[in-house]
This record gives C-alpha cells, structure tokens and sequence, in this order.
C-alpha cells in the first residue's frame, strides 16, 4: 500500500515538472499560519506557507488546511474567484484536463504537500477564518502518505523512531517540545540572573570521572590515545573553578553506556553549576527555588500530576537524612553493619546488585525502602562517606558527606555537595575507587585517576557547593511524560532487525 502510494507520488511529481513546476528556492511569506491565525482579520492581502492536512472538495470548490508550527488555517480554490492560472510554474497549454482551479488543486496536491499560498482573507458562512487563494506555489511534494488524520501514531516505536511523522501528526508534541525549549531557556536565565556563567568543557576525555558509570569509549587517531564521552562535567568545571571563576554552569550532553528504561537513558542532558564560597546548604536553597521555578513556569501553579499522583512542589521542602531514614526501616545501624548483613537483606528484598559493593549496597537498599516512596520533592542529605567521593566530610557527623539528593515521585533529579577541595583527601578517595575496581571488576568504577584534576586542586580552588540536574527527568516530571524517551526529540532506537 505504501509502496504504491509512493510510486503513484512520484508519477504525479515527474508529470508536474513535465509542465514546468519546480520546487523553488525560497518562499517569502507575509505571515507565518500561527501570526495569521491569532492576528486574523478579513480583507488581507497575504502570503503564507504550510503543510497541506486536509482536503474537502465540493464541486466548483475545495477546502484544505495548512499547519503552521502550532496551528492550521483553512484555505479555499473557488472556481470564478481563483483564476484558471493560479498553480504557479504549471503550463495550462500543455495541461490536459479541467481547466477547474478546485480541480486542478485536488488532482495535483496531495495531503503532506508543503505549499506556498497568496489571497486575500475572508470567513465562510460558517465563521472560519480562510484565505481565498489566488496564486499557489508547490513547495515540496510529500512522496509519501502521512499518518491517518484522526487516529495519527498509535505505534509506539514508530512514534520514537519517525519522530518526525509524529511531530507532523500531532501539534500537542510540536508544543510538548516547544515547551522544552522554553524551559531550557529558563533553566539559562535561572541561573544567570543569579550571576553563574556558562562555560563549556570537553566531551572527549581521555579519562572519564566525576560520577560513577560505564562510559562509552572511541579512538582518537590524531592524539592516538583512547577517548571516553563523558559521564559528568564535574571534574573539568571544577578546573575552571580554580582557574577564578567562582560561579560557573554548564548545560550539554552526558553518555552512560547503561541500560535504558523509562527514566534512563545513555544520552542525556544535565545541568551542572558550581558557586564558590557556598556550601551545601546554599545550594540547596538555590535548587529548591529552581524547582518550584520551573514547576510554575510549566503549569502556571505550585502542583503537578505524574501518573496519577499530585505533587505538592511549595517551599520549603521536607528533609530526610539518608542514614536515619534507611536505619529506621532496617531497624540497625547500616554504617555499622557487617557487609554481609547489608547483602542478606538485599538478598531477602530480591534486590539485584551488580558488582555489590557496600556503596552500592547503600544505594540500592536506600531506593527500595525509602526513595521509591518520596514522592512530594524531598531532599536527602548527608549521605554515608562510601557513595560520594567528591564530597566533603561532615563538618559534625562521622561516616558521613555534606551532600543532598532531590527525590520527586521516587525519583532523583538532583544531586548536590559541599565539594571536597582537599587534594590529599581527594587523591587517596579515587586511588580507592581504583583499587576497588580491581578487585570488583567493576567497568563503572574509573581506570585511572585524573591527575591533572589532583594538579588543580593542589593550586587551591576554594569552599564550593556544587549541583548535578538531570534536566530530562525534570522537565518529564513536571509535564507528566511516562517515559523519558518522550521527552527526547529525537531518541535513538535499536536498528530495525533485517
């Protein structure tokens, strides 16, 4: 069917260019469909451009819909009214058929086309604001059928891996998406209207770090070494750090080479932003008005609904501590425990831990008792000396870091320290992860230390509160999206088998 309808396309295609019609080079619009649509008014001379959507003929007249980026306008060809000669480039002399406009237009433009219209604004009998054409211009053939107007993608493969039919399709995804870019674009003005400078730092590295994760590696022929993409930006804006910036943000693509599922994904994007002479509790204000920022800006409220839940997200936000809310459900002390009790009561629980270390047994066992259940955003702080290198002892509590994770709807979309700028503290942190990955063999574990990141340090970088935001989960929490693939414009997929 589709393979037909291609071939009949194409036929039409090569009988238009046979009588002189060729897509131009450009069109000059007088208004974009959404400019005409919201500023409507009759009696208009107008040029306007879209892709054709419906086609309703009626005898000596046809009506069709053009969309815009966010809305469809009506246009109409009306034998009497739109001249015999309206199809620009098309040799009527040569043309064997009716000499019809309306007819001429339902033979030779088919819905998907893209074209360029020129006429004057009217309303029909029933109110519709339509442009009665006077000159059309074929833009671009669609050599294929779009999607069936009222059901549009169903699949849901195909929704992700034709993103662009999808987004022809449906004007609630182009929106969707669009909201997107208003929210990134906040997300920027956050931040600099706090005085933080964007910076932006390499994706090759030669050795990954700043978080904990399988990277994804390649070759570079002209350094002849081995690159990663990397895991995080932490490392690489804190050399900035130390270089005198003292408020410095970045916000770009990480890659983990990690499994996908409805909240991760290999390829994401991140914000990380770092202030110097702040600590944790600083940054924790900051993220916990950029979050209900970003809540109101996307709803116009201080609430949201995901998956069936209200999330409250007014300040203050509530505060749990790692350690005393996970020892509350296992009824002992988790710093305390043996490493075997930590495994027995995952074993019990059915929770699967690859290469378990205690760190990762801490976060695991932490999710599955407590974190899951968070579901009005709630920061979790001061988390066991284990699970975060980079952060800086707790200034009075022993076996634990000043640092905070924001849980919302079971989730984690932020993650925050006092920043460790104690170089001999931070040397021996990472040679221990090294050692552990030995032993472990642990690929999310780093091969090798960042020694040019200890050289930095050792020239000094000041008290810092750091802040990792995972923007992807952020922006699908707040408008309700199921999986973190919708949020993606353009996801990639497993190829297509055969």
């Amino acid at each position: 069917m589709a393979s037909s309808e291609y071939e009949v396309r194409l036929k039409k295609l090569e009988f238009l260019r046979s009588l002189g019609v060729d897509y131009p080079y450009r069109y000059d619009p007088t208004h974009t469909v959404d400019e005409l649509k919201e500023n409507f008014r009759e009696g208009l001379r107008v040029r306007i451009a879209g892709r054709v959507m419906t086609k309703r003929p009626f005898g000596k007249l046809i009506f069709s819909h053009l969309r815009g980026d966010f809305t469809d306008i009506q246009i109409m060809i009306q034998r009497g009214k739109t001249p015999e000669d309206f199809f620009v480039g098309l040799d009527l002399e040569r043309y064997e058929g009716s000499k019809n406009p309306a007819k001429i237009y339902e033979k030779l433009v088919d819905i998907g086309d893209v074209i360029g219209v020129e006429g004057e604004t009217i309303r029909t009998k029933t109110g519709e604001p339509t442009v009665l054409v006077e000159r059309l211009t074929l833009l671009v053939k669609s050599l294929h059928p779009l999607p069936e107007k009222w059901h549009g993608i169903q699949d849901p493969e195909l929704k992700y891996r034709q993103r662009y039919l999808y987004l022809i399709s449906n004007l609630e995804a182009r929106k969707h998406f669009y909201r997107r870019y208003l929210f990134l674009k906040e997300t920027r003005r956050f931040f600099e209207d706090r005085g933080f400078v964007e910076l932006e730092t390499p994706i090759l590295q030669p050795i990954y770090g700043g978080a904990t994760a399988r990277p994804f590696k390649t070759y570079s022929n002209a350094l002849e070494t081995d690159l990663y993409l990397r895991i995080a930006t932490e490392l690489s804006l804190k050399k900035l750090l130390v270089g005198g910036f003292s408020r410095i943000y970045e916000i770009g693509k990480n890659f983990r080479n990690e499994g996908i599922d409805a909240t991760h994904y290999p390829e994401f994007t991140a914000l990380e932003a770092y202030a110097a002479y702040w600590d944790y509790n600083d940054v924790m204000d900051l993220t916990e008005e950029y979050f209900n920022a970003m809540v109101r800006l996307l709803t116009g409220e201080e609430e949201f609904e995901y998956r069936g839940k209200r999330i409250n997200a007014r300040r203050p936000f509530k505060r749990v501590s790692f350690v005393d809310a996970l020892n509350e459900k296992l009824g002992f002390d988790v710093l305390k425990a043996p490493y075997e009790k930590l495994m027995e009561v995952a074993r019990r629980e059915g929770i699967k831990v690859k290469n378990p270390t205690r760190a990762k047994l801490y976060d695991k066992l932490f999710d599955h008792f407590v974190g899951d259940h968070l579901t009005d955003p709630t920061f979790v702080i001061d988390h066991p000396l284990e699970l975060s290198p980079f952060a800086r002892k707790h200034r009075e509590k022993e076996g634990v870091v000043e640092r905070f994770e924001l849980f919302v709807a079971g989730m984690e979309v932020a993650n925050a320290f006092s920043e460790l700028n104690d170089p001999l503290d931070q040397k021996r942190r990472l040679l221990e992860e090294v050692e552990l990955r030995k032993v472990a063999k642990d690929e999310e574990l780093p091969e090798d230390v960042d020694w040019d990141f200890i050289t930095a340090l050792e020239y000094g970088m000041p008290p810092t509160g750091g802040l990792g935001l995972g923007l992807d989960r952020i922006f699908m929490l707040i408008t309700g999206s199921e999986n973190i693939r919708d949020v993606i414009p353009l996801p990639t997929l497993r190829p297509k088998e055969g």
